[in-house]
């Protein structure tokens, strides 16, 4: 069972810092074309650890290199032919082309992201690949550029716990959902209290650590958005060697960085272990509402 977190805690950093860190981050990674899924086992998330190999060989190599999700939304959002799907933070395409194979011809993939630079590159993955059952547009996903009752599914994989108001995007994702509709996210989740090194940090918060809340606010937050029969399916915690990796495969020479790698690996490091962990949860809009 995951540890309780304490009532202590500190000062949400402001909303732009947050959103400037993580278009920062996503820009480069856009760019840069690493990729999570192409780091060594040491990090928090693998493709060959988080998708079947026969999905990973059928998607685009575009779409796999800038891949940074930590779980398979996919494989809990049950999704059938014909269906529209919407991804929440859907970076290069992974889960959204996915998706597309899953849902067939008929069916509608919508992924969203607030980077130009991953938008520009989805689509032309998209093209390119001759996916036409899907589209990619750019906004926040506080504020999707979606009517109401679009979505048979919403998935997400590691991007709401970067959002600086879940809250929103949970209310967002009820909006957008048709009644009956599902949601379906691998995220982060807190298990306890970050040192103040790394909760206070904006690269630790853009590297999907120092965001996340612990599961009774993110649980929370979809109860008071309206979600009901909210399930966890599974979860991973992860080590003290996982998450300094992780961490540290930002590979960001920035200054405020120092004290967090000295704080990671020096003679009196601070203990990472069972902070964290990678949640799948889903939940669903009710048909009636109360």
């Amino acid at each position: 069972m995951p540890r309780k977190t304490s009532k202590k805690k500190s000062a949400k950093p402001a909303e732009e810092e947050v959103r400037k860190a993580v278009r920062a981050r996503y820009t480069a990674l856009a760019t840069k074309e690493t990729s999570c899924c192409s780091t060594a086992q040491t990090t928090m998330c693998s493709c060959g650890d988080l998708y079947p190999s026969a999905d990973v060989v059928s998607l685009p190599g575009e779409a796999i290199a800038v891949s940074a999700g930590c779980g398979n939304p996919t494989a809990i959002a049950n999704l059938k032919p014909g269906m529209t799907v919407v991804d929440l933070g859907s970076g290069g395409g992974i889960d959204v082309f996915l998706s597309a194979k899953k849902i067939g011809p008929k069916g509608r993939a919508i992924g969203i992201d607030a980077t130009p630079e991953m938008i520009y590159r989805a689509r032309k993955t998209a093209k390119e690949h001759g996916y036409d059952n899907v589209e990619f547009r750019l906004g926040e996903i506080e504020h999707m550029p979606l009517e109401p009752d679009t979505a048979d599914v919403i998935i997400s994989n590691c991007v709401i716990n970067l959002s600086p108001d879940k809250e929103q995007v949970f209310r967002e994702a009820f909006r957008v959902l048709k009644p009956g509709g599902r949601l379906a996210v691998s995220d982060i989740v807190l298990l306890d209290d970050l040192p103040e090194e790394i909760s206070k940090n904006m690269i630790a918060w853009s590297s999907c650590v120092s965001g996340a809340v612990s599961e009774k606010e993110y649980v929370g937050g979809m109860k008071k958005a309206g979600f009901e029969k909210i399930k966890v399916e599974d979860r991973v915690i992860y080590s003290h060697e996982q998450l300094a990796g992780y961490i540290d495969d930002a590979k960001l020479e920035l200054e405020q960085m120092k004290s967090v790698r000295e704080s990671l690996k020096g003679s009196g490091k601070i203990d990472l272990s069972n902070l964290i962990a990678s949640y799948r949860i889903t939940a669903v809009k009710p048909v009636l509402l109360h």
